[in-house]
Protein backbone atom coordinates (compact mmCIF):
# COMPACT_ATOMS: atom_id res chain seq x y z
CA UNK A 1 0.00 0.00 0.00
CA UNK A 2 1.36 3.39 -1.00
CA UNK A 3 1.95 5.70 1.95
CA UNK A 4 1.03 9.36 1.59
CA UNK A 5 3.17 12.26 2.82
CA UNK A 6 2.07 13.67 6.18
CA UNK A 7 -0.87 15.98 5.73
CA UNK A 8 -2.03 14.59 2.39
CA UNK A 9 -5.24 12.63 1.93
CA UNK A 10 -6.25 10.70 -1.19
CA UNK A 11 -7.73 12.94 -3.85
CA UNK A 12 -11.28 11.92 -4.72
CA UNK A 13 -11.17 12.03 -8.50
CA UNK A 14 -14.42 13.15 -10.10
CA UNK A 15 -15.86 10.92 -12.81
CA UNK A 16 -15.22 13.84 -15.07
CA UNK A 17 -14.36 17.44 -14.39
CA UNK A 18 -17.32 19.69 -14.86
CA UNK A 19 -18.07 21.80 -17.90
CA UNK A 20 -18.95 25.31 -16.76
CA UNK A 21 -21.08 25.95 -19.83
CA UNK A 22 -23.13 22.79 -19.27
CA UNK A 23 -23.30 22.75 -15.47
CA UNK A 24 -26.67 23.03 -13.71
CA UNK A 25 -24.93 23.73 -10.39
CA UNK A 26 -25.22 27.37 -9.39
CA UNK A 27 -28.42 27.97 -11.38
CA UNK A 28 -31.70 29.00 -9.78
CA UNK A 29 -34.86 26.86 -9.92
CA UNK A 30 -36.20 29.09 -12.69
CA UNK A 31 -32.95 28.89 -14.68
CA UNK A 32 -32.84 25.08 -14.44
CA UNK A 33 -36.47 24.92 -15.62
CA UNK A 34 -35.62 27.21 -18.55
CA UNK A 35 -32.67 25.00 -19.49
CA UNK A 36 -34.95 21.96 -19.52
CA UNK A 37 -37.45 23.78 -21.70
CA UNK A 38 -34.67 24.58 -24.19
CA UNK A 39 -33.94 20.88 -24.75
CA UNK A 40 -37.58 20.02 -25.39
CA UNK A 41 -38.90 19.00 -21.97
CA UNK A 42 -42.65 19.79 -21.98
CA UNK A 43 -43.25 23.12 -20.26
CA UNK A 44 -45.72 21.65 -17.75
CA UNK A 45 -42.99 19.20 -16.59
CA UNK A 46 -40.13 21.67 -16.35
CA UNK A 47 -40.81 22.98 -12.84
CA UNK A 48 -41.24 19.48 -11.40
CA UNK A 49 -38.11 18.17 -13.16
CA UNK A 50 -36.12 21.18 -11.95
CA UNK A 51 -37.16 20.43 -8.36
CA UNK A 52 -36.11 16.79 -8.77
CA UNK A 53 -32.71 17.79 -10.10
CA UNK A 54 -32.22 20.33 -7.31
CA UNK A 55 -33.02 17.65 -4.72
CA UNK A 56 -30.45 15.29 -6.21
CA UNK A 57 -27.72 17.95 -6.48
CA UNK A 58 -28.13 19.74 -3.16
CA UNK A 59 -29.75 17.16 -0.87
CA UNK A 60 -28.21 13.91 -2.10
CA UNK A 61 -24.98 15.24 -3.60
CA UNK A 62 -25.40 13.57 -7.00
CA UNK A 63 -22.35 13.89 -9.24
CA UNK A 64 -24.03 12.45 -12.32
CA UNK A 65 -27.53 12.19 -13.77
CA UNK A 66 -27.23 8.38 -13.67
CA UNK A 67 -27.72 8.56 -9.88
CA UNK A 68 -31.12 10.28 -10.23
CA UNK A 69 -33.20 7.10 -9.89
CA UNK A 70 -36.65 8.74 -9.82
CA UNK A 71 -36.05 10.28 -13.26
CA UNK A 72 -36.77 8.05 -16.27
CA UNK A 73 -33.84 6.46 -18.08
CA UNK A 74 -34.68 8.27 -21.32
CA UNK A 75 -34.73 11.61 -19.51
CA UNK A 76 -31.39 10.84 -17.82
CA UNK A 77 -29.86 10.08 -21.22
CA UNK A 78 -31.14 13.42 -22.50
CA UNK A 79 -29.80 15.27 -19.44
CA UNK A 80 -26.38 13.64 -19.89
CA UNK A 81 -26.30 14.77 -23.50
CA UNK A 82 -26.86 18.41 -22.66
CA UNK A 83 -25.90 19.12 -19.04
CA UNK A 84 -23.41 18.42 -16.29
CA UNK A 85 -23.40 18.11 -12.49
CA UNK A 86 -19.74 17.03 -12.14
CA UNK A 87 -17.07 18.49 -9.87
CA UNK A 88 -13.85 20.47 -10.47
CA UNK A 89 -10.49 18.75 -10.48
CA UNK A 90 -8.99 18.53 -6.98
CA UNK A 91 -5.26 19.23 -7.22
CA UNK A 92 -4.52 18.75 -3.57
CA UNK A 93 -6.37 17.65 -0.42
CA UNK A 94 -4.59 18.32 2.88
CA UNK A 95 -5.34 17.58 6.52
CA UNK A 96 -3.67 19.59 9.30
CA UNK A 97 -2.51 18.11 12.59
CA UNK A 98 -5.37 20.08 14.20
CA UNK A 99 -8.00 18.58 11.88
CA UNK A 100 -8.27 21.55 9.52
CA UNK A 101 -8.72 20.47 5.89
CA UNK A 102 -7.83 22.34 2.74
CA UNK A 103 -8.72 21.62 -0.87
CA UNK A 104 -7.04 23.19 -3.87
CA UNK A 105 -9.39 22.91 -6.81
CA UNK A 106 -8.84 23.70 -10.48
CA UNK A 107 -11.58 25.02 -12.72
CA UNK A 108 -11.89 24.28 -16.46
CA UNK A 109 -9.98 27.41 -17.49
CA UNK A 110 -7.00 26.29 -15.38
CA UNK A 111 -7.48 28.78 -12.55
CA UNK A 112 -7.26 27.51 -8.97
CA UNK A 113 -8.77 28.45 -5.60
CA UNK A 114 -8.51 27.08 -2.10
CA UNK A 115 -11.28 26.16 0.32
CA UNK A 116 -10.67 25.46 4.01
CA UNK A 117 -12.76 23.47 6.52
CA UNK A 118 -12.21 24.13 10.24
CA UNK A 119 -13.81 21.62 12.65
CA UNK A 120 -14.62 22.87 16.14
CA UNK A 121 -16.50 21.40 19.09
CA UNK A 122 -19.72 23.29 18.44
CA UNK A 123 -19.57 23.79 14.67
CA UNK A 124 -17.74 23.12 11.43
CA UNK A 125 -16.79 26.19 9.41
CA UNK A 126 -16.14 26.24 5.67
CA UNK A 127 -14.04 29.17 4.45
CA UNK A 128 -15.11 29.90 0.88
CA UNK A 129 -13.28 31.92 -1.79
CA UNK A 130 -15.05 34.42 -4.05
CA UNK A 131 -12.29 35.49 -6.45
CA UNK A 132 -9.15 34.09 -8.03
CA UNK A 133 -6.52 36.32 -6.44
CA UNK A 134 -7.42 39.65 -4.88
CA UNK A 135 -7.43 43.30 -5.87
CA UNK A 136 -7.11 44.88 -2.42
CA UNK A 137 -3.32 44.69 -1.73
CA UNK A 138 -3.66 44.77 2.07
CA UNK A 139 -0.04 44.85 3.19
CA UNK A 140 -0.37 42.16 5.89
CA UNK A 141 -2.10 39.56 3.71
CA UNK A 142 -0.18 37.09 1.55
CA UNK A 143 -3.24 36.34 -0.58
CA UNK A 144 -3.35 40.06 -1.36
CA UNK A 145 0.10 39.92 -2.95
CA UNK A 146 -1.45 38.09 -5.90
CA UNK A 147 -3.04 40.02 -8.71
CA UNK A 148 -6.75 39.66 -9.27
CA UNK A 149 -7.34 37.17 -12.08
CA UNK A 150 -11.13 37.05 -12.18
CA UNK A 151 -14.33 36.70 -10.19
CA UNK A 152 -15.65 33.24 -9.43
CA UNK A 153 -19.02 32.34 -10.91
CA UNK A 154 -21.97 31.31 -8.72
CA UNK A 155 -21.31 27.75 -9.96
CA UNK A 156 -17.71 27.84 -8.72
CA UNK A 157 -18.69 29.33 -5.34
CA UNK A 158 -21.39 26.71 -4.68
CA UNK A 159 -19.06 23.97 -5.95
CA UNK A 160 -16.69 24.60 -3.02
CA UNK A 161 -19.40 23.55 -0.55
CA UNK A 162 -20.27 20.46 -2.59
CA UNK A 163 -16.61 19.37 -2.71
CA UNK A 164 -16.26 19.76 1.06
CA UNK A 165 -19.35 17.67 1.67
CA UNK A 166 -18.09 15.03 -0.77
CA UNK A 167 -14.88 14.63 1.23
CA UNK A 168 -16.68 14.71 4.58
CA UNK A 169 -19.22 12.09 3.40
CA UNK A 170 -22.06 14.45 4.27
CA UNK A 171 -24.70 13.25 1.81
CA UNK A 172 -27.65 13.08 1.94
CA UNK A 173 -27.88 16.49 3.53
CA UNK A 174 -28.54 16.16 7.29
CA UNK A 175 -31.11 18.43 8.93
CA UNK A 176 -29.19 18.37 12.23
CA UNK A 177 -25.65 17.62 13.29
CA UNK A 178 -24.07 18.93 10.10
CA UNK A 179 -20.29 18.77 9.81
CA UNK A 180 -20.37 21.87 7.59
CA UNK A 181 -22.68 23.94 9.76
CA UNK A 182 -21.31 27.41 9.00
CA UNK A 183 -20.03 29.18 5.89
CA UNK A 184 -17.72 32.17 5.99
CA UNK A 185 -16.90 34.14 2.85
CA UNK A 186 -13.36 34.80 4.07
CA UNK A 187 -11.26 32.91 1.53
CA UNK A 188 -9.47 34.43 -1.42
CA UNK A 189 -10.89 37.69 -2.72
CA UNK A 190 -13.25 40.48 -1.67
CA UNK A 191 -16.79 39.05 -1.88
CA UNK A 192 -18.46 42.44 -2.24
CA UNK A 193 -16.46 43.08 -5.42
CA UNK A 194 -18.21 39.99 -6.82
CA UNK A 195 -21.60 40.86 -5.37
CA UNK A 196 -24.00 39.34 -7.91
CA UNK A 197 -22.32 35.93 -8.08
CA UNK A 198 -21.92 35.74 -4.30
CA UNK A 199 -25.55 36.73 -3.80
CA UNK A 200 -26.78 34.12 -6.27
CA UNK A 201 -24.63 31.40 -4.71
CA UNK A 202 -25.76 32.20 -1.16
CA UNK A 203 -29.43 32.19 -2.15
CA UNK A 204 -28.90 28.67 -3.53
CA UNK A 205 -27.16 27.61 -0.31
CA UNK A 206 -30.00 29.07 1.78
CA UNK A 207 -32.83 27.59 -0.34
CA UNK A 208 -34.98 25.27 1.78
CA UNK A 209 -35.37 22.85 -1.15
CA UNK A 210 -31.67 22.11 -1.13
CA UNK A 211 -28.87 22.63 1.35
CA UNK A 212 -31.14 24.80 3.52
CA UNK A 213 -28.45 26.62 5.48
CA UNK A 214 -29.83 29.51 7.53
CA UNK A 215 -28.64 33.04 6.73
CA UNK A 216 -27.61 33.18 10.39
CA UNK A 217 -25.10 30.43 9.60
CA UNK A 218 -23.44 32.46 6.84
CA UNK A 219 -20.95 35.27 7.45
CA UNK A 220 -19.65 37.56 4.74
CA UNK A 221 -16.32 39.23 5.48
CA UNK A 222 -15.49 42.47 3.70
CA UNK A 223 -12.64 44.94 3.81
CA UNK A 224 -15.21 47.72 3.67
CA UNK A 225 -16.87 48.18 0.27
CA UNK A 226 -19.38 50.60 1.72
CA UNK A 227 -22.06 50.82 -1.04
CA UNK A 228 -22.30 47.02 -1.25
CA UNK A 229 -22.54 46.65 2.54
CA UNK A 230 -25.97 48.31 2.37
CA UNK A 231 -26.97 45.99 -0.49
CA UNK A 232 -25.67 42.96 1.35
CA UNK A 233 -27.95 43.65 4.32
CA UNK A 234 -30.99 44.24 2.14
CA UNK A 235 -30.51 41.52 -0.50
CA UNK A 236 -28.76 38.70 1.41
CA UNK A 237 -29.26 39.43 5.10
CA UNK A 238 -26.29 37.27 6.15
CA UNK A 239 -24.02 38.01 9.09
CA UNK A 240 -21.43 40.70 8.48
CA UNK A 241 -17.76 40.71 9.43
CA UNK A 242 -15.61 43.77 8.83
CA UNK A 243 -11.86 43.56 8.31
CA UNK A 244 -11.10 46.67 10.37
CA UNK A 245 -7.51 46.14 11.62
CA UNK A 246 -6.95 49.76 12.71
CA UNK A 247 -8.79 52.44 14.68
CA UNK A 248 -7.73 55.58 12.79
CA UNK A 249 -7.60 56.50 9.12
CA UNK A 250 -3.85 57.12 9.07
CA UNK A 251 -2.91 53.59 10.18
CA UNK A 252 -5.71 51.87 8.28
CA UNK A 253 -4.80 53.59 5.01
CA UNK A 254 -1.18 52.44 5.38
CA UNK A 255 -2.11 48.79 5.78
CA UNK A 256 -5.38 48.75 3.81
CA UNK A 257 -5.43 51.03 0.73
CA UNK A 258 -9.23 50.61 0.41
CA UNK A 259 -9.48 53.05 3.33
CA UNK A 260 -8.59 55.86 0.91
CA UNK A 261 -11.88 55.22 -0.88
CA UNK A 262 -14.05 54.30 2.11
CA UNK A 263 -12.65 55.85 5.32
CA UNK A 264 -13.56 54.65 8.79
CA UNK A 265 -16.47 57.06 9.36
CA UNK A 266 -18.27 55.88 6.18
CA UNK A 267 -17.54 52.26 7.06
CA UNK A 268 -18.81 52.51 10.65
CA UNK A 269 -21.92 54.38 9.48
CA UNK A 270 -22.71 51.56 7.06
CA UNK A 271 -22.25 49.04 9.88
CA UNK A 272 -24.54 51.00 12.18
CA UNK A 273 -27.25 50.92 9.51
CA UNK A 274 -26.76 47.30 8.43
CA UNK A 275 -30.13 45.61 8.01
CA UNK A 276 -31.11 43.22 10.77
CA UNK A 277 -28.41 43.91 13.35
CA UNK A 278 -29.39 43.83 17.01
CA UNK A 279 -27.90 42.74 20.31
CA UNK A 280 -28.56 39.07 19.52
CA UNK A 281 -27.05 39.41 16.03
CA UNK A 282 -23.87 41.41 16.17
CA UNK A 283 -21.42 42.65 13.58
CA UNK A 284 -17.97 41.11 13.92
CA UNK A 285 -14.93 43.34 13.63
CA UNK A 286 -11.89 41.35 12.52
CA UNK A 287 -8.68 42.79 13.89
CA UNK A 288 -5.27 41.40 12.92
CA UNK A 289 -2.71 42.28 15.58
CA UNK A 290 0.55 43.56 14.08
CA UNK A 291 3.46 44.14 16.46
CA UNK A 292 4.07 47.85 17.12
CA UNK A 293 1.55 48.86 14.45
CA UNK A 294 -1.94 48.49 15.94
CA UNK A 295 -1.49 46.50 19.16
CA UNK A 296 -1.04 49.14 21.89
CA UNK A 297 -3.26 49.67 24.93
CA UNK A 298 -4.33 52.95 23.34
CA UNK A 299 -5.41 51.10 20.18
CA UNK A 300 -7.52 48.70 22.26
CA UNK A 301 -9.25 51.52 24.13
CA UNK A 302 -9.84 53.49 20.93
CA UNK A 303 -11.36 50.38 19.33
CA UNK A 304 -13.87 50.17 22.18
CA UNK A 305 -14.60 53.89 21.85
CA UNK A 306 -15.11 53.60 18.10
CA UNK A 307 -17.68 50.81 18.47
CA UNK A 308 -19.52 52.57 21.30
CA UNK A 309 -19.52 55.98 19.59
CA UNK A 310 -21.39 54.49 16.63
CA UNK A 311 -23.64 52.38 18.93
CA UNK A 312 -22.98 49.19 16.98
CA UNK A 313 -23.91 45.81 18.55
CA UNK A 314 -20.55 44.16 17.98
CA UNK A 315 -17.92 41.64 18.94
CA UNK A 316 -14.23 41.75 18.08
CA UNK A 317 -12.32 38.82 16.61
CA UNK A 318 -8.63 39.22 17.43
CA UNK A 319 -6.23 37.51 15.01
CA UNK A 320 -2.51 37.35 15.82
CA UNK A 321 -0.62 37.97 12.58
CA UNK A 322 0.26 34.84 10.57
CA UNK A 323 3.82 35.41 9.27
CA UNK A 324 4.73 34.71 5.65
CA UNK A 325 8.05 35.01 3.76
CA UNK A 326 8.82 38.58 2.77
CA UNK A 327 6.26 40.24 5.03
CA UNK A 328 7.29 43.34 6.98
CA UNK A 329 5.24 42.49 10.06
CA UNK A 330 5.64 40.40 13.19
CA UNK A 331 3.19 38.67 15.49
CA UNK A 332 2.91 40.37 18.91
CA UNK A 333 3.84 38.39 22.01
CA UNK A 334 1.19 36.23 23.65
CA UNK A 335 1.13 38.54 26.67
CA UNK A 336 0.54 41.60 24.45
CA UNK A 337 -2.30 39.86 22.62
CA UNK A 338 -3.85 38.76 25.94
CA UNK A 339 -3.62 42.32 27.38
CA UNK A 340 -5.26 43.76 24.24
CA UNK A 341 -8.11 41.25 24.56
CA UNK A 342 -8.53 41.87 28.31
CA UNK A 343 -8.85 45.64 27.82
CA UNK A 344 -11.72 45.17 25.38
CA UNK A 345 -13.47 42.45 27.40
CA UNK A 346 -13.27 44.58 30.57
CA UNK A 347 -15.28 47.29 28.81
CA UNK A 348 -18.16 45.03 27.90
CA UNK A 349 -17.28 43.92 24.36
CA UNK A 350 -16.43 40.31 23.55
CA UNK A 351 -12.91 40.02 22.09
CA UNK A 352 -11.81 36.38 21.81
CA UNK A 353 -8.41 35.55 20.35
CA UNK A 354 -8.72 33.40 17.27
CA UNK A 355 -6.68 30.23 17.57
CA UNK A 356 -4.51 29.91 14.48
CA UNK A 357 -5.68 26.81 12.62
CA UNK A 358 -4.14 24.91 9.73
CA UNK A 359 -0.83 26.77 9.80
CA UNK A 360 1.13 23.58 8.98
CA UNK A 361 -0.81 23.18 5.70
CA UNK A 362 -0.77 26.92 4.93
CA UNK A 363 -4.50 27.27 5.53
CA UNK A 364 -4.38 30.01 8.16
CA UNK A 365 -5.84 33.48 7.71
CA UNK A 366 -3.98 35.39 4.97
CA UNK A 367 -1.88 32.43 3.82
CA UNK A 368 -4.07 31.01 1.06
CA UNK A 369 -2.76 29.81 -2.30
CA UNK A 370 0.48 31.79 -2.69
CA UNK A 371 2.41 29.59 -0.28
CA UNK A 372 0.68 26.43 -1.44
CA UNK A 373 1.89 27.07 -4.98
CA UNK A 374 5.45 27.49 -3.74
CA UNK A 375 5.23 24.37 -1.56
CA UNK A 376 3.90 22.31 -4.46
CA UNK A 377 6.71 23.47 -6.77
CA UNK A 378 9.28 22.64 -4.11
CA UNK A 379 7.80 19.16 -3.66
CA UNK A 380 8.08 18.53 -7.41
CA UNK A 381 11.75 19.54 -7.50
CA UNK A 382 12.69 17.28 -4.58
CA UNK A 383 11.05 14.11 -5.91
Amino acid sequence: MKTLPLGLEPVVAPRHTFDENRSLIGLSHVEVAEKLKEIGVPEKQCKMRAQQIWHWIYFRGAKSFDEMSNISKDMRVKLNQHFDVGRPEIIEALISTDGTRKWLMKFPDGEEVETVFIPEEDRGTLCVSSQVGCTLTCTFCHTGTQRLVRNLTATEIVMQLLVARDYLNEWPSPSEGRLVSTIVLMGMGEPLYNFENVKKAMHIVMDDNGINLSRRRITLSTSGVVPEIYRCGEEMGVNLAISLHAVNDETRTKIMPINNKYPIDELMTACKNYAGIKNSRKITFEYILLKDVNDSDEDALNLVKLIKDYKIPAKVNLIPFNPWPGSNYERPSKSRVAKFSDLIFSRGISAPIRTTRGEDILAACGQLKSESEKARKKLKTTH
